[in-house]
């Protein structure tokens, strides 16, 4: 089964996905089964590494606090939007970071870049530098110290 099906999970979720965007209907479902099919053996060529959390309880932690985050970060941007006020100080921030894992900091990336006025721009493996870009670096907490506290530390204990 595994040999036909080597990503169940991925499958399901293609599959899943492409009811919801298209009607359903059965020639839906049967194609959406097909690209899942593929999908699931394009990943398996791939060869992605197996992602071994040490600690997976912390991740609906990790969760909360991103979509917290996001809310509030949401809520800012467009304040700052609709005042008209436009961004105080807009900048770029370098961040030392701590993680190694390579599934840790794609996690790391998709959390900075779905915050509003924020963006992942460059990480530097070998010095393990993060440049992170900010709508507004002005008031409120050091962008540095919210990403190393809130999401690396976490990361951390999840995955190291």
């Amino acid at each position: 089964m595994m040999r036909h099906l080597p990503h169940p999970i991925l499958t399901a979720a293609v599959i899943g996905m492409w009811i919801l965007l298209n009607q359903p209907s059965l020639g839906h479902l049967l194609l959406g089964g097909l690209v899942g099919i593929i999908a699931g053996k394009a990943m398996s060529a791939l060869r992605p590494p197996k992602v071994r959390p040490r600690k997976w309880w912390l991740m609906p932690v990790l969760a909360g606090r991103v979509l917290y985050d996001v809310a509030e970060s949401n809520v800012v941007v467009a304040r700052q939007i609709l005042s008209g006020a436009g961004p105080r100080a807009p900048g770029f921030v370098e961040i030392r970071l701590r993680l190694r894992d390579p599934f840790a900091l794609a996690i790391l990336a998709t959390i900075v870049t779905s915050m509003p006025g924020s963006a992942w721009v460059k990480y530097d493996r070998a010095s393990s530098r993060l440049l992170l870009h900010a709508l507004d670096l002005g008031e409120g907490p050091d962008l540095a110290v919210v990403v190393r506290e809130r999401y690396e530390s976490l990361l951390l204990e999840i995955f190291q």
